[in-house]
């Protein structure tokens, strides 16, 4: 349920009783082939907390004497920065195989490391992601790519082995070109970029995203389309429609983002033949600043684009200055891929490399001592910025806060962390 509280929105669940066994339909729970189908019993604060999946998300805070109600030792968890899964991992992800997402999702914005038990069942249970109703993948995808750490979670995704799976096509690519290719230069890039809008407050589409990710199929269709012959403009339409068609054999994408990514693709022809008594015209079309934004990743990543991207960057900036306007975001690429050294290893600003060594999307990227899911940057320093932008240490002390102290309570208005029965 969700309670409006002035002008924010809070969202109500009530405490849910644990799983039944496979099969058992009761009310409204049923589980199928150990995953939970329905599940809506009613339950103890205890049952909810042990039926969550991880142990920092089964926190309680008590209004009665301010404290903390921990049952699962994730208040342990929290203070260690590890990701841990309550119960066994392997029914836990039978159950509901989207926890892998989450859990990579978690650990990549909070800068967490995954419990090693948790890690290690990922790879084994991968295949169950299939299971799972690709719009449903499609939401928790985003919420992944959109929480400000995508460079990380990204490198996870391709070390536990899901990369693969959600994106077939460009996992082959990233193995057959390697760390230093056009694909996992462009993808990191564009996965950095994303992150560092998101910590600027600055939007961010999805779209832009999956056309990135999806680039690396469609360009290669395009070259073998116009070595037999196709027009430029012909073989980017076909290739798109393609491209996009065997994505949604593994992840829906909505129409309105299909869409989206079509249109980047097949403007890329037009950005580099059009002259300039047509640049208006193209100035005018609603996906011009996204396209040409690809445009200049493009470059960014390698591919030989730069003097087209200098010729549409002399004119937005030819065409502001007589206007009296500041220059405009193509403009502004384009002095930021001047100053980019030549395309070599792709780097990604510390978040998911080490050394500049290896690439985000690199499996590599993705290990660490005892725990092969997690980034070799994942753990970020004492007081650092996490992922998401925010210091780990603010995100501890917001946890334990409680409310103000008052003149009846006196002390500092923190609350107690007690285990449940303890005093």
């Amino acid at each position: 349920a969700h309670v409006r509280v002035g002008r924010e929105i809070v969202e109500v669940a009530t405490f849910r009783a644990s799983n039944g066994s496979d099969g058992e339909e009761d009310g409204d729970r049923l589980t199928v082939n150990g995953r939970v189908v329905r599940d809506n019993v009613y339950g103890t604060l205890e049952e909810d907390a042990w039926r969550r999946d991880f142990s920092i998300n089964s926190l309680y805070y008590s209004i009665a004497d301010f404290s903390l109600l921990d049952y699962t030792g994730g208040m342990q968890d929290l203070k260690e920065g590890r990701l841990r899964l309550i119960g066994d991992p392997e029914q836990r992800f039978r159950e509901d195989p989207v926890r892998m997402l989450r859990a990579i999702r978690f650990a990549a914005r909070l800068g967490f490391e995954i419990d090693a038990a948790t890690s290690a069942a990922i790879p084994r249970n991968a295949e169950r992601l299939l299971e799972v109703s690709s719009s449903r993948l499609y939401e928790e995808l985003v919420k992944l790519l959109l929480g400000g750490a995508a460079v990380r979670a990204c490198a996870m995704l391709r070390g536990c082995g899901l990369f693969a799976l959600l994106f077939p096509e460009t996992s082959d690519h990233l193995d057959e070109e390697g760390e230093d290719g056009s694909a996992a230069r462009l993808i990191t890039r564009a996965l950095d970029d994303t992150d560092t809008r998101i910590v600027e407050g600055k939007p961010v589409t999805p779209a832009f995203l999956f056309a990135a990710l999806l680039w690396s199929g469609v360009s290669r269709e395009v070259r073998e389309a116009r070595a037999a012959g196709q027009s430029e403009t012909q073989a980017m339409e076909q290739a798109g429609v393609n491209g996009v068609a065997r994505q949604l054999e593994r992840l829906s994408l909505p129409r309105r983002c299909s869409i989206m990514v079509r249109e980047i693709w097949s403007m890329q022809p037009r950005l580099m033949r059009c002259r300039e008594r047509r640049a208006p015209e193209l100035m005018a079309h609603p996906r011009f600043r996204a396209a040409c934004d690809f445009l200049f990743l493009r470059a960014r990543a390698g591919e030989q684009v730069q003097k087209r991207c200098d010729w549409w960057a002399g004119l937005q900036a030819s065409q502001d200055a007589d206007r009296g306007l500041p220059p405009c975001i193509v403009h502004q690429a384009s002095t930021r891929a001047a100053k980019e050294p030549p395309p070599g290893p792709a780097r990604a600003r510390g978040r998911a490399v080490s050394g500049g060594a290896s690439t985000a999307l690199s499996p590599a990227a993705g290990g660490g001592p005892g725990h092969p899911l997690c980034p070799v940057a994942s753990r970020a320093p004492a007081g650092g910025r996490t992922g998401s932008g925010y210091p780990a240490s603010e995100f501890l002390r917001c946890l334990r806060s409680g409310p103000p102290s008052t003149g009846a309570r006196g002390g500092t208005g923190l609350p107690r962390h007690r285990q449940p029965g303890g005093g």
